[in-house]
């Protein structure tokens, strides 16, 4: 069996703003939403600076008793599929609820809360420790709160495959849903691990910028000054559902999802083969998966980290797969603006991808004054740009040499 599955709502909590539209109208500003960091002292750290969410209240979408359950990053969860159920107008009856399923990723988890618990453990003992340490922390309970929550009996499962967490999840969901063990998921993932640990280790591994004086010019991705990622944090959820499931009920529909690859660098464990090979057979594995040739992809959601290795390596990749065509489609990345939300980017971007293929618009790869070396396709810099868009394509590769690459297409009915 294989079914159609479209994308019928949207939930996005980001640096840009809390809700899919504020989000959105960010990135078409062409805003960044680095800072210098406010969830601890940074002064003694080499950066100092993330794209942290601003202003969230968990309150607005968490009853009071049950937030000391659940981390950060399971409250951002929350929120972004509470944006995406009122988005998609699903309403989870007793009749659908066994066929609704809910799969959320993280690459990291409860970071914040393992950080605390630890602190209080040094401090007074075991006895210190919280009874809600252990669900608060863990990766699936953002898919078990959110599946409490709106009551979805369906397929409850979770990845953590680092940087690429979401976008198997997304893809893992729209498998689920073709093969009919469900007809609709709640898909994406969440992070929130702009912590003293968090920041201290991927500094320890100079894989962040140290851009303190102009944050919000640090992430660059194809730059030639570019010098590591931001880190951002948030989430990013998607409804997919089956397309008479979702015509049934009237739903919207943003896109279509038509495709969805997978691969192994097989290489090292957090570099990337210098040839692309891992990227190139990913992107090559979601076109054949949706019976496509690469001439039809309009627009590439790249991964785009603003590190010296992935953006050249990335740029490689997309002229491997689609040869002369790599010079007329248009690329950008988004985590110039939102930063780089580790598990979390995927689900994200996959939003954001949806939202381009909708209306047409391609957001921008602002602080690209520049490009460097080995970067020398349209990466749409500094401005939004109208453009026709068929298929778009959107890419994660994560440490481990885990890549995953998710395409969408304009609906067509």
């Amino acid at each position: 069996m294989s079914r159609r599955v479209v994308v019928t709502g949207i939930g996005l909590v980001s640096s840009l703003g809390i809700g899919t539209e504020a989000t959105w109208n960010g990135l078409l500003a062409g805003q960044s939403g680095a800072g210098p960091i406010t969830k601890f002292d940074a002064t003694a750290f080499s950066t100092r600076f993330a794209a942290e969410v601003k202003g969230f209240d968990p309150l607005a979408f968490i009853d009071k008793k049950d937030v000391k359950k659940m981390d950060v990053f399971i409250q951002y969860a929350v929120a972004a599929a509470q944006f995406a159920m009122d988005d998609s107008r699903l309403a989870i009856t007793p009749e659908i609820a066994p066929r609704v399923g809910v799969f959320i990723a993280s690459g990291i988890g409860g970071f914040t809360t393992i950080e605390r618990e630890h602190r209080a453990f040094l401090e007074g003992g075991p006895r210190r420790i919280s009874p809600f340490f252990i669900p608060s922390a863990i990766i699936n309970l953002a898919s078990g709160q959110v599946s409490i929550r709106f009551g979805a009996k369906g397929p409850n499962s979770a990845t953590c495959t680092a940087c690429t967490a979401s976008a198997h999840a997304i893809g893992d969901a729209y498998e689920i849903i073709k093969r009919g063990a469900a007809d609709a998921m709640i898909a994406g993932g969440s992070e929130a691990a702009v912590c003293a640990m968090g920041v201290g280790g991927f500094a320890a591994m100079r894989a962040l910028s140290t851009r303190n004086d102009e944050p919000q010019r640090a992430s660059r991705p194809f730059d030639k000054d570019r010098d590591g990622f931001v880190l951002g944090e948030g989430s990013g959820v998607l409804i997919l559902e089956e397309l008479e499931f979702a015509r049934r009920r009237g739903a919207p529909i943003y896109a279509e999802m038509a495709g969805y690859g997978m691969s192994g660098d097989a290489y090292h464990m957090t570099g990337q083969p210098e040839d692309g090979d891992g990227a190139y057979r990913v992107m090559r594995a979601a076109l054949e998966s949706a019976g496509v040739e690469p001439d039809v992809v309009d627009y590439i959601n790249a991964h785009g980290t603003s590190t010296p290795i992935n953006d050249p390596t990335e740029t490689l990749a997309v002229k491997r797969v689609f040869g002369e065509h790599a010079r007329t489609l248009a690329i950008s990345s988004t985590k110039s603006m939102t930063g780089h939300l580790l598990g979390a980017a995927g689900g994200l971007e996959a939003g954001i991808t949806a939202l381009a293929v909708k209306h047409q618009v391609l957001p921008p790869t602002i602080n690209l004054d520049e490009p460097g070396e080995g970067c020398d396709l349209d990466y749409v810099p500094h401005k939004p740009r109208q453009a026709a868009v068929r298929y778009a394509l959107s890419n994660s590769f994560g440490f481990g040499g885990t890549n995953g690459s998710l395409l969408f297409k304009r609906f067509e009915d």
